[in-house]
């Protein structure tokens, strides 16, 4: 980046190059926009994502929830799942599918690793 460029960041996210160097990018709700590097961005979440699942296969993913209550369930994993309390961080490693249940609505800060995330589509209830 050659300017500071101010950004809200319930409208776009900021992605950070491999190189670290920074742009801004527009908010998007799951999938994301593929990014090759890592993403970082705040999300305002009152519901769950709209997918069963994500996996992150270019690196460890960090969470940081600033407010409400969210619990990370691991699928296809023998990790236990997690209940995040405002304050908390949590490192999902790389290429452990898991997924964001909110139980209060929350503001979550995240830095994810991209470009070739994955997403399993929500169990069919019909």
């Amino acid at each position: 980046m050659s300017k500071p460029i101010l950004f809200d960041p319930s409208t776009h996210t900021v992605g950070l190059s491999r190189g670290l160097n920074a742009s801004k990018m527009p908010e998007r709700p799951d999938p994301p926009t593929p990014f090759s590097g890592v993403t970082f961005g705040v999300a305002s979440m009152s519901e769950n994502s709209p997918h069963g699942g994500e996996v992150h296969p270019d690196g460890d993913e960090v969470l940081y929830l600033i407010s409400g209550r969210v619990k990370v369930i691991f699928i296809e994993s023998d990790e236990d799942d997690i209940d995040v309390k405002p304050g908390d961080g949590l490192v999902i490693p790389r290429g452990i599918w898991h997924r964001v249940d909110i139980i209060e609505p929350s503001q979550i800060v995240y830095l994810t690793p991209g470009p070739n995330n994955q997403f399993k589509p929500l169990p069919d209830t019909r």
